[in-house]
């Protein structure tokens, strides 16, 4: 059973810098395609950063320049390194486990506040 536990959000003022994890289990990671995706209120989920198990990476025009998506595949963990965060980036953010898993996280919440 594939399990991805979300850890690292919270309260940022703009201009400042998270760094998320997505601990997973019941997969090998790096096997799998990973993903990190938000969702705000009353908005609908959108892509942050995708990672291919064979290292390619793709990011969300909102968050280019100012994300990196990387992972520790004998952690079993991928992590999301977000700087320059805007007022704009407030939603939760959502691990995702792609190719034969189809999988996602709880979430954790991200707000951009001063």
């Amino acid at each position: 059973q594939v399990q991805l536990v979300e850890s690292g959000g919270g309260l940022v003022q703009p201009g400042g810098s998270l760094r998320l994890s997505c601990a997973a289990s019941g997969i090998i990671l790096s096997r799998v395609a990973m993903g990190w995706y938000r969702q705000a209120p009353g908005k609908q989920r959108e892509l942050v950063a995708f990672s291919t198990s064979g290292g390619a990476t793709s990011y969300g025009d909102s968050v280019k320049g100012r994300t990196t998506i990387s992972r520790d595949n004998a952690k079993n963990t991928v992590y999301l390194q977000m700087n320059s965060l805007k007022p704009e980036d407030t939603a939760v953010y959502y691990c995702y486990a792609g190719s034969e898993y189809q999988s996602w996280g709880q979430g954790t919440q991200v707000t951009v506040s001063s």
